[in-house]
């Protein structure tokens, strides 16, 4: 006797681009061209047609979660009989090194900011929650940065639970991509606001394995999850031409930490850019943040040239 096959169940519904386009219905479109040249990434080609077909659907989406987030809090404290001020719905965009993440949030910050119901929305990054160099150098982490151990998750927990708790003000510490470290007495305010976008590598993670303490995870925090993927291949190559890029033109500043790179030939400078994908960058998204792609309640897939070709979304 045989035992009959198991059919397959996945925890998403995917839709292409066409199918999931539809679902903008009325939303209007508010950015122009010129707003897009602040918000794209290096080396992205986003144009309205890409805000139009993903993004606004995306805005549309998020907009209906953050109303029933709010009606089910002031339903909940009039049960309570409580007053507590509303707290801010958080949405995490998590991703690898080159994949676009950081245009996903900006994106987003401007779309949601547009929508009646939450106009303020702020934006974070988990850069400025990395430990500064002179510490990743004392604990031998400089070339682990990016890693899950070159963060201080401590205070990023405690930053969420801060906003959660409905805290007036909170701060968060800013990084600097020129000088590639955290920007010592420098902080970004926060003050209760309608949304809260957290953009970084690692910030699907679900702790550490075996751990027999309980423990408290960002994810714990978020009532919203955005994965951005690509392929590998995909990624190494915009990585490399970002790379490029930023050789030519930032690398070039007097205060860049990466000034020494300014020099190569194209043909070294290529060279370093595989071997930094191969060494660090490529390893953190195979071991630590490809795998926390299930963990997001929708996945934007790109294909080769950066645009949006499917979006899986989470079954409710």
């Amino acid at each position: 006797m045989t035992a009959a096959a198991v059919p397959s169940v996945s925890m998403f519904v995917e839709l292409e681009r066409e199918a999931w386009r539809a679902l903008r219905a009325s939303t209007p479109l508010t950015l122009t061209t010129e707003d897009l040249d602040g918000l794209r990434g290096l080396g992205e080609h986003l144009d309205l047609e890409e805000v139009s077909d993903v993004y606004l659907p995306l805005s549309r989406l998020l907009n209906l979660q953050v109303a029933a987030a709010q009606r089910l809090w002031a339903e909940q404290q009039a049960f309570l009989g409580g007053t507590t001020q509303k707290v801010p719905f958080i949405i995490a965009i998590a991703g690898s090194v080159a994949v676009g993440k950081s245009t996903t949030a900006r994106i987003l910050q401007a779309l949601l900011a547009r929508w009646p119901d939450h106009p303020r929305v702020e934006l974070v990054t988990t850069d400025g929650f990395l430990f500064p160099n002179r510490i990743l150098t004392e604990r031998g982490l400089m070339n682990r940065k990016g890693f899950p151990e070159s963060y201080d998750r401590r205070a990023l927990v405690r930053l969420l639970a801060e906003l959660k708790a409905g805290r007036a003000e909170v701060t968060a510490p800013v990084y600097s991509h020129l000088v590639y470290d955290v920007v010592p007495e420098e902080a970004k305010v926060i003050r209760q606001p309608d949304i809260l976008i957290l953009e970084g590598l690692n910030v699907l993670q679900s702790g550490v394995v075996g751990q027999r303490i309980p423990h408290t995870f960002l994810s714990d925090f978020f009532d919203f999850s955005i994965y951005v993927d690509a392929s590998e291949q995909d990624i190494r190559r915009w990585y490399v031409d970002r790379f490029l890029r930023l050789q030519q033109t930032a690398f070039r500043d007097e205060r860049s930490y990466f000034r020494r790179f300014s020099d190569l030939t194209p043909e070294q400078a290529t060279a370093m850019a595989e071997n930094i994908w191969g060494d660090i960058n490529g390893p953190n998204l195979a071991q630590n943040i490809a795998p926390t792609r299930s963990r997001a309640r929708l996945i934007l897939l790109k294909g080769p040239d950066h645009k949006v070709k499917r979006v899986r979304l989470r079954k409710l």
